[in-house]
């Protein structure tokens, strides 16, 4: 799986400073000495126990959060009965600390129906959650200090991860980032903004400065599932219509925060309209129409401030979709505006200038903000219409056949 998704890097154009797998050796050492902080503190503990264990979730399940005595999430996963010795770690300690922590950062959980739903959760109580399996079950865990006999369970030793990337401890790259903030989806809302917290309140570091939720991309309003054979191959869609479209659409379509469903038609729709025959082709006239009159843009004319202001409203926000939404409504104006003027009908020069430069200015601010959403058709876009001779280039978005 660490191989799948270092592929990812290659076809959705990502970048990152840290890819850290938990079996590298630096998280070894990092995940046991945040073992032995915690356990210093007393908020380790050994005991015998059962459970009712969801392998899907990876977490224990009381007999509450059961639909018919299934997981609601994974119910065609039959529940694990475990009844063994392990080690726990006293949440319990930390169910006001967490409740205190969650009044002073009211955004810190977001969505806010996410922070409500982590606090109803706490505030009805906390109990000690197991930290190890017998090693003879799970040989590949990392080893509990002390005991050869016990590995660390998954979800105290992968939340380390967040700072074991990041050299914990003793790294320079750790007083740099951390506190941080940290992206999960729905379904790793207690993992992270309470069981991580309160590990981290127990070790006496920062705890992180915002967790973003988002919600299930799902596929006719079900949830991907091998089973269902609705699975989605991002590295398929890249291939057929290209990195920036399938990074736009992902931004565009879906919900940051709610479930979202994908569609095949939807993508090809915004791929059509959106891309090839919007930004692609409206990009593709004004260059034309441009390079066809001689005509030189100055530099230095200045954009729609209140675009860019609206746009990075949303960004701070993380409202990608409404970003977007914002430079796609000032695009489809340009578009009406250049149908309605016509300027390929004008004869006076300084006119087609008066009615071109407008549009002009608006693909440059537009190359500018579209960086971090479509970094590669933003480099074109700069490439090309930064210039005060602007060539017809190649086209942005080709049609598809």
């Amino acid at each position: 799986m660490a191989a799948k998704f270092a592929d990812l890097k290659a076809a959705l154009n990502l970048s990152y400073n840290s890819f850290r797998r938990t079996t590298d050796a630096e998280h070894l050492q990092a995940a046991q000495a945040f073992w032995q902080i915690c356990q210093a503190k007393g908020d380790i503990y050994k005991k015998n126990y059962q459970i009712k264990y969801c392998v899907g979730c990876e977490l224990e399940k009381t007999d509450s959060e059961l639909v018919n005595g299934c997981c609601p999430l994974h119910p065609d996963q039959p529940l694990e009965l475990i009844n063994e010795e392990n080690y726990f770690f006293k949440f319990s300690n930390y169910q006001q600390p967490l409740l205190d922590f969650y009044n002073k950062q009211l955004e810190f959980v977001l969505p806010a129906t996410r922070l409500n739903e982590i606090k109803k959760f706490v505030e009805r109580g906390l109990e000690d959650f197991s930290i190890s399996r017998l090693k003879t079950k799970m040989p590949w865990g990392v080893n509990v200090p002390g005991d050869d006999s016990q590995v660390m369970y998954v979800w105290f030793d992968a939340l380390i991860n967040y700072i074991s990337c990041l050299s914990w401890p003793g790294g320079d790259d750790f007083k740099k980032y951390w506190p941080g903030m940290q992206i999960c989806g729905k379904d790793n809302l207690r993992q992270q903004s309470a069981m991580w917290q309160a590990m981290l309140m127990s070790a006496g570091l920062p705890n992180s400065t915002q967790v973003l939720v988002n919600g299930f991309i799902t596929v006719d309003g079900q949830k991907m599932s091998k089973s269902l054979g609705n699975v989605v191959n991002p590295l398929a869609l890249v291939e057929q219509y290209g990195t920036d479209a399938v990074r736009y659409y992902l931004l565009a379509e879906m919900n940051p925060f709610e479930d979202s469903d994908f569609s095949q038609d939807k993508l090809a729709a915004r791929y059509l309209a959106d891309l090839a025959n919007g930004l692609g082709n409206l990009s593709s006239r004004i260059a034309n129409l441009v390079e066809k009159n001689d005509l030189e843009i100055d530099l230095e004319v200045p954009g729609k401030a209140q675009m860019e202001q609206r746009f990075k409203d949303k960004l701070d926000k993380f409202l990608f979709n409404e970003a977007l939404d914002v430079i796609w409504h000032e695009l489809r104006q340009a578009d009406a505006d250049l149908s309605r003027e016509q300027p390929w009908k004008m004869t006076d020069r300084e006119a087609i200038k008066k009615c071109l430069e407008p549009m002009v200015v608006l693909i440059r601010q537009v190359s500018v903000l579209l960086e971090p959403i479509m970094p590669a058709t933003a480099a074109k876009l700069s490439a090309q219409f930064n210039q005060t001779k602007i060539k017809k280039g190649d086209p942005l978005f080709p049609r598809l056949a």
